[in-house]
């Protein structure tokens, strides 16, 4: 009896893990598509204005450290999630939450002042695809400050078990995707667009 538990726990742990490499994957596909459109509309003679005018690469930065810083403070809650150190795991975390805010801040901030500049999603085709390729981004970031919070009080509320460390993996993989789209974003829409 206490083998066929241990079996199907054992086959439940690889379902979840399959199904979240499913998950990550229909997102790649998602972005994919998002940078594409991006690609097409934003090519030299598009209608609509220039992007290049807008775009302000210090500001970029400053959006790209607090990522990048909220990338390391979630590796650090890691590592005291398995060294089991609880207090410190949900002060990192509580610090990965708050430069993950910052960020989603700083999106909506550049959205609206985009907008005041004349540069909104009704503006053209290319600024619709910019709009929504770096607002599906800020999404998935906000859906991930969500997931920040509702991890910490489970935490506390259930302790640190082999099904929270899990949960964390899962959390710390899609975290670590969202880094790696924005390198892409930073790159391609940002960094080519300013050439």
């Amino acid at each position: 009896m206490n083998t066929e538990i241990t079996l199907h726990h054992h086959n439940a742990d690889a379902t979840d893990v399959f199904g979240f490499w499913l998950y990550i994957m229909t997102d790649c596909l998602l972005f994919a598509s998002l940078f594409a459109a991006f690609v097409v509309l934003h090519y030299k003679g598009a209608f609509g204005p220039d992007f290049k005018q807008f775009i302000d690469l210090k500001y970029v930065l400053g959006e790209t450290f607090l990522l990048l810083g909220s990338n390391f403070t979630f590796g650090m809650a890691s590592i005291a999630g398995y060294k089991d150190k609880r207090g410190l795991m949900i002060f990192f975390l509580l610090l990965t939450f708050v430069l993950g805010a910052g960020f989603v801040g700083m999106e909506v901030n550049e959205f609206f002042h985009l907008a005041g500049e004349g540069y909104s999603w009704k503006t053209s085709g290319a600024a619709s695809a910019f709009f929504t390729l770096v607002g599906t981004h800020g999404l998935h970031v906000s859906f991930g400050l969500l997931w920040i919070l509702i991890l910490m009080i489970q935490f506390i509320h259930f302790g640190n078990n082999q099904i929270m460390r899990r949960r964390m993996t899962y959390l710390g993989m899609f975290w670590n995707f969202l880094e790696i789209v924005w390198v892409f974003l930073v790159s391609i829409v940002y960094l080519m667009g300013a050439m």
